[in-house]
């Protein structure tokens, strides 16, 4: 148990303590320094967010797996926000041009595509009761918008050569999308029916 959790840890940490040592930062103001790393923290929330759904962590499966889930959602996207609120601070015109699409930099439209699903899911989550989400509707549209989430920020997030130290960047990123391909293949949202480990699919 012990190690699963170390290992989770060091795969979050290492990138987030790399990035802090940075020369680049010296040449950056606190508002971007803030914004940078709150994307690098949303991207080491979304490792949590498929092993936790998977019921994969020791003492966080079931129905406290789900809850931990539905709060680091909310901290994903509260990530996010700070993130783009802090680049368009810094540089509203650049911002413009990411979210219109016209940005020059080949990273900016994953980032913006990734960021509206997160918004996506975030909306679907509040509002699925109220909508009647059946719970196989839910989890099939839930998994979808998480693979434009996952392929998008992992894209983004390589193709920037910022304050993340390469190495390590590459193997969080690994990791989310091995996660992420994990829980797809364990869960079968798909199926009208399945069970993971013995037990009815639950709804997220």
């Amino acid at each position: 148990m012990a190690l699963i959790w170390a290992a989770l840890a060091a795969a979050v940490g290492v990138p987030i303590a790399a990035a802090a040592a940075s020369p680049l930062l010296a040449w950056r103001g606190p508002v971007y320094i803030l914004a940078g790393f709150a994307g690098i923290v949303a991207l080491g929330l979304m490792l949590f967010q498929p092993v936790l759904i998977g019921g994969y962590l020791p003492g966080l499966s079931g129905r406290v797996g789900r809850r931990a889930h539905h709060w680091i959602g909310g901290a994903l996207a509260a990530a996010v926000v700070i993130h783009v609120g802090g680049l368009w601070i810094t540089s509203p015109p650049d911002m413009i041009d990411a979210l219109l699409f016209a940005s020059p930099t080949p990273f900016s439209p994953f980032g913006v595509i990734a960021m509206w699903a997160i918004f996506a899911v975030a909306l679907l989550a509040a509002l699925r009761r109220r909508l009647g989400l059946r719970p196989r509707t839910w989890r099939i549209a839930h998994m979808l918008l998480a693979i434009v989430i996952v392929a998008g920020s992992v894209v983004h997030g390589m193709l920037i050569e910022g304050a993340m130290e390469t190495v390590s960047k590459a193997a969080l990123c690994a990791l989310v999308l091995a996660a992420t391909i994990k829980v797809m293949a364990d869960r079968r949202v798909w199926r009208k029916r399945g069970t993971l480990r013995g037990e009815s699919i639950a709804p997220q």
